[in-house]
């Protein structure tokens, strides 16, 4: 076993690795961007080296400053977790050419699975099924219109080189053909450095299934079971589970046993996955990721197995713990994963303080994170803030856990999508287990749409502000209490609340949790008792439920109630409601990022919905559409430009009749 490692990460994973490196008494070496000085997989480091500034460009993508961190502290291998350099063959040909032991395949490994062309030709002599396309060297734009036209629409095109949904898109007919094209080309020479694009077949209802593969340098080849991982947003996973529900067993045996076949075929060694899209009773090759997964967590869960510590045992040369028939599945696992990210705004990345985060802690629950309470949620990275795995008997059992766990959630700060990721573990499409890769793409409103605010939301949101006011009144004369104690007759205590556009005064009597609430005109007899930090039980007009109630300050809090999560703010009395109108053209920055192209300019007209400028943030592209029919009236920007949230990007001025 190695006696110090290097973890060329950060974030959660490099938490995690740490975790199990401590477990097993080998020392941690961090290393860190300027961004992330007092990151927490810094603080949970043996040892800690700064690479650079905080544009990974210049600190976690910089093979040399890697390189020589290890060096000076004298590790003799490297973790690469999963993104920035984990995947990359000349990383993996450095490090062996400087001596270190890189924890993962060989750089010729990386160099055939990294390429999706090459890897589909591997594929192919290994009799694993492959989706009908083009994955040709010719890369010319009319070869690959010409190859579109014989493959037929609607059609993927996607990167060659890298994964994680980037240089994706679908394209549906001819006429979309070239733009789609251009878009996937600069993302994928943004993302990986390679522009090849390869095309195929478009399986409008799949299921993506993933197989964890594990080899030795001894000859032997093993897989961990199946991941369901169909639950996805634009290409990127958000709810993953273990095993795949309502999968034929002979598909599934089918599909683990091609997997197995191509980790063989391509000599490899350590922790990796075999993805394949499932239809019906046919399965195709999707790619294979040389590294250890996001959603890991699930097939530690099922198997009580540490994939990490596999990583180091392999890598240091010892043979697998266990053989085929020694590896048992246990139960179900799911996992989902928090981000800093704003569902109601297009899933933009949000940034800033985390001033609260809540987690649920139990024997059943396990979270993943990078981040405290304090810490900051950077532009320059990835915006995950924690994975949230839970494990059950059943999957029915399971799918209760994780709707009570996420329920349990909190995060103050950053806006999360904890929201969505409770409507979407809550919905009966999900229960069901009925979800393919386009579904959220297709029909999100379905998700997102919780109809009206319930009145529950409404009561309970001001029984805790009223329970909150008398905890925090302690005056010692009866002026103090808030116990509603007058000369003549009670008093009434009033709040003005909103949710989702509902907003109502609350004219409230009662104290101790005991309140009638005038609301709308109508009078609701209240009882509210707190059970834990969070949790309460309601009763209202006689019925009771139980339910959690996150305050966020004195003016926010967050209701969960039947898997749906309640924001509802507390307007200071004698506020005048405010109608929102359609915007006064001025076209602001969602999030801190970079302009990579500008599409209009000044004087020109443009429609409603028409993309009128380009800008990355967090590794992902947002296009900034017209909000009307209008002219660009004046273009603020320049395309390199890097701004803040809220920068004035673009202005209009509204079409007239």
């Amino acid at each position: 076993m190695f006696k110090t490692v290097l973890i060329a990460n950060r974030g959660e994973i490099a938490c995690r690795i740490i975790a199990t490196c401590r477990h097993l008494g080998v020392e941690t070496v961090a290393v860190y961007s300027d961004a992330d000085a007092n990151a927490r997989h810094v603080r949970l480091a043996d040892r800690a080296v700064h690479i650079g500034a905080a544009p990974a460009r210049e600190s976690y993508l910089d093979i040399e400053r890697i390189i020589a961190a290890a060096k000076q502290t004298d590790a003799q291998a490297i973790h690469p977790g999963y993104g920035f350099l984990a995947e990359n063959a000349d990383f993996a040909r450095a490090l062996r050419d400087a001596g270190l032991t890189l924890i993962g395949p060989s750089p010729e490994t990386m160099d055939l699975m990294g390429s999706k062309a090459a890897a589909k030709a591997k594929m192919e002599a290994a009799d694993v099924p492959l989706i009908p396309g083009y994955h040709g060297d010719d890369q010319a734009d009319d070869t690959l219109m010409s190859e579109a036209e014989r493959v037929g629409f609607p059609l993927m095109l996607k990167a060659a080189a890298g994964g994680g949904g980037k240089g994706m898109r679908v394209v549906h007919s001819k006429d979309d053909f070239a733009e789609a094209l251009k878009a996937a080309r600069r993302e994928a020479s943004g993302a990986f450095g390679d522009d090849r694009m390869i095309l195929e077949r478009y399986l409008p209802t799949p299921r993506h299934i993933e197989a964890q593969v594990f080899a030795d340098t001894h000859g032997n080849t093993v897989h961990l079971f199946e991941r369901d991982c169909s639950s996805q947003r634009r290409h990127q996973k958000i709810i993953e589970e273990a095993p795949a529900a309502h999968l034929d067993e002979d598909v599934r045996q089918r599909l683990l046993a091609a997997a197995v076949r191509a980790a063989e075929a391509v000599d490899y060694v350590g922790a990796g996955t075999v993805e394949f899209l499932v239809d019906g009773d046919e399965f195709f090759f999707l790619e294979m990721n040389t590294r250890l997964q996001v959603e890991h967590p699930v097939t530690e869960s099922i198997t009580g197995l540490d994939l990490v510590e596999w990583q180091l045992r392999v890598a240091s040369g010892e043979k697998l713990p266990l053989s085929q028939d020694e590896i048992r599945l246990d139960g179900h696992a799911m996992e989902a994963r928090i981000y800093a990210e704003d569902p109601d705004q297009g899933f933009v990345p949000s940034t800033g303080r985390i001033d609260a985060l809540v987690l649920p802690e139990s024997g059943w629950v396990r979270i993943d994170s990078g981040v405290d309470a304090g810490d900051e949620v950077s532009m320059h990275y990835d915006p995950m803030i924690a994975k949230l795995v839970v494990h059950d008997s059943t999957r029915e059992a399971c799918l209760a856990r994780l709707n009570q766990a996420l329920a349990a959630s909190f995060v103050a700060g950053p806006t999360t999508n904890l929201g969505f990721l409770q409507a979407l573990a809550g919905s009966e499409v999900f229960s069901d287990a009925a979800i393919d890769t386009g579904l959220l793409d297709r029909d999100l409103p379905s998700i997102l749409d919780a109809g009206e605010v319930p009145v529950e939301v409404l009561a309970a949101a001001a029984g805790r502000w009223l329970l909150a006011q008398e905890t925090e009144a302690t005056g010692r004369t009866p002026w103090d209490s808030c116990d509603s104690w007058r000369l003549g007759e009670p008093a009434t205590r009033t709040l003005d609340i909103e949710s989702a556009g509902r907003r109502v005064t609350v004219e409230a009597t009662g104290f101790g949790g005991d309140y009638t609430l005038r609301m709308e005109d109508d009078a609701h007899p209240v009882r509210m008792k707190q059970l834990a930090e969070s949790e309460f039980s309601l009763t209202l007009d006689g019925q009771g439920r139980r339910l959690q109630v996150h305050l966020a300050g004195e003016h926010a809090l967050e209701v969960c109630l039947d898997n749906r999560r309640w924001p509802v703010s507390r307007h200071a009395r004698f506020e005048a409601a405010v109608e929102g109108g359609a915007g006064d053209g001025r076209l602001l920055a969602p999030m801190p990022g970079k302009i990579l192209e500008i599409r209009a300019e000044a004087g020109q007209s443009v429609s409603e919905g028409e993309t009128l400028l380009i800008m990355e943030a967090m590794k992902m592209e947002l296009a900034i559409k017209a909000p009307m029919d209008g002219e660009v009236s004046e273009i603020a920007v320049s395309a390199e430009d890097v701004v803040e949230a809220d920068t004035l990007l673009l202005a209009m001025e509204p079409a007239t009749d």
